[in-house]
């Protein structure tokens, strides 16, 4: 015993470095534009309805496009990123979204509003790659999921912030209020970019670039101590020269072969880990419920507007709770524990979700028990979705791939987050006509049950681990099996 405390004493755990929070927090903040429209968009959809008398389909495809076109801003950002760097290509993303939310917010007709959100689904897109890779590069590890899960935290904030709006405007004449609940968002847009200039380029970059000094000078200013700030300039620069051949200057030449036509078996299991994660967040059916939770609790009976933006700002608290909780326990806890305890309870709560729902379709006058069954399993859906799925998907998808295919990586990844996001989003409000929101929640409860075991099976833990470490993390035996046996041995 006495041993054990020796140790504990002499390797006492490194504390978190300010300037590095800094700099987290400001990468992060490009989620809230996300988060923000997802809460907005939850409320003036409805008022856009009303006011230009649009079909429901049409309502879908106006939701859904960000999502989709959010896609190829993912994408693209991969390669733009090992290009013009990770600071220049979170600008990109703030001004292209500014000039989304300014489309949005002066559009006079449903075509130029449907253009504005193609352009700002372009910078939701590079802003969810570029926020959680940049911190993932500039993080210790021992802190790095506290710091890559702050995307999502922002996301829940911005989500929340988007309600309290869209809860403060309803009054408004229905021509003004959702245009200023969408064009509001160009606000935090402008402040982003801005806030870039205070950010130093990631350290990862710069030794990719051949910049060693500059990388140095990063990681001084980024570490708890001289002595870390060397070690990881160390474990960076021979990455770097494996990735360079030492030669500097990477573009990402050559990356999405090796992703995709001639993988290596650990590579391989990278993509399989990391796309399957982005599926079953986007499958989960989260986003589309935290859309369309206005016209699900129309159908449960409530129809006054205060009171429907009311319940989504009760849900939105719950959310945002339970991420910040989350954030501050996963380098603690580990992702796996987390994202298996949360993935289950969302299964749980879909499933009560759908039991409320199935009674409130079927009675005459809703029973009160059934609509109160509905608000707290929404509000439990969302907060397990946030102490799981939420932070540890950007977590890991930021994390798990080499240094040289990182951003192309990770992007391709989160590509398939938003392409599923966005199918989703434009298919929910049709699909639950035809089989009734009961029936859309027991789909999302038996994706999500596929999705736990998918997890148990093929995650691994990546706690404490460098993102060099992380590199020989998959070409170790089926991580899953390594896992089962710890576990089996605890127990």
């Amino acid at each position: 015993m006495d041993d054990n405390n020796g140790d504990h004493q002499t390797k006492p755990a490194p504390r978190l470095n300010g300037f590095t929070i800094l700099c987290a927090l400001l990468a992060s903040v490009t989620s809230v534009l996300l988060g923000y429209d997802i809460g907005a968009m939850s409320g003036a959809s409805v008022l856009i309805k009303e006011d230009m008398g649009i079909s429901s389909s049409k309502q879908e495809i106006l939701v859904g496009v960000l999502n989709v076109f959010s896609l190829f801003g993912s994408l693209a950002s991969g390669k733009m990123s090992d290009w013009i760097g990770r600071r220049y290509t979170i600008v990109f993303a703030a001004f292209t979204f500014f000039l989304g939310a300014v489309l949005m917010g002066l559009a006079p007709n449903f075509w130029v509003l449907l253009v504005g959100r193609m352009v700002a689904g372009i910078g939701v897109g590079c802003a969810l790659m570029i926020a959680p890779l940049y911190t993932a590069e500039l993080s210790p590890a021992m802190s790095r999921g506290l710091l890559t899960s702050l995307p999502e935290v922002f996301i829940t904030f911005g989500i929340l912030l988007g309600y309290i709006i869209n809860y403060c405007l309803a009054s408004l004449p229905l021509h003004l209020g959702w245009r200023l609940m969408l064009g509001l968002a160009a606000a935090p847009a402008i402040a982003i970019a801005f806030g870039v200039i205070a950010m130093p380029e990631s350290p990862r970059w710069l030794a990719m670039k051949g910049k060693v000094a500059r990388a140095k000078k990063v990681l001084l200013k980024t570490s708890s101590s001289p002595e870390e700030a060397e070690q990881r300039l160390q474990e960076i620069t021979t990455a770097a020269a494996m990735v360079t051949g030492g030669e500097g200057d990477f573009r990402g030449e050559g990356v999405w072969k090796e992703l995709l036509l001639r993988p290596s078996p650990a590579v391989r299991r990278m993509l399989v880990t990391a796309i399957g994660m982005n599926f079953f967040m986007q499958a989960s059916g989260n986003d589309a419920v935290v859309y369309y939770c206005p016209e699900v609790f129309r159908a449960a009976g409530i129809h006054n507007k205060k009171q429907l933006f009311g319940v989504n700002v009760i849900m939105g608290l719950a959310k945002t709770s339970f991420v910040l909780l989350s954030a501050l326990y996963l380098d603690k806890f580990g992702r796996r524990p987390l994202l298996l305890l949360g993935s289950t309870g969302m299964s749980i709560s879909l499933a009560g979700l759908g039991v409320g729902s199935l009674f409130l379709q079927k009675s005459v006058r809703k029973p009160l028990w059934a609509i109160i069954l509905c608000v707290v399993a929404v509000c439990a859906d969302v907060s397990f979705f946030s102490i799981g799925l939420g932070p540890i998907t950007w977590v890991y998808s930021s994390e798990i791939f080499p240094t040289r295919m990182r951003a192309q990586g990770s992007s391709l990844a989160i590509s398939v987050n938003r392409l599923v996001s966005g199918v989703v989003s434009m298919t929910f409000l049709t699909i639950s006509k035809k089989i009734t929101f009961a029936g859309m929640f027991f789909v999302l409860c038996g994706i999500m049950v596929v999705g736990t075991l998918f997890f148990y099976v093929f995650i691994p833990e990546t706690k404490g681990k460098s993102l060099e470490e992380l590199e020989t993390l998959f070409e170790k035996k089926p991580k899953a099996d390594e896992h089962r046996e710890t576990e089996m041995g605890a127990v």
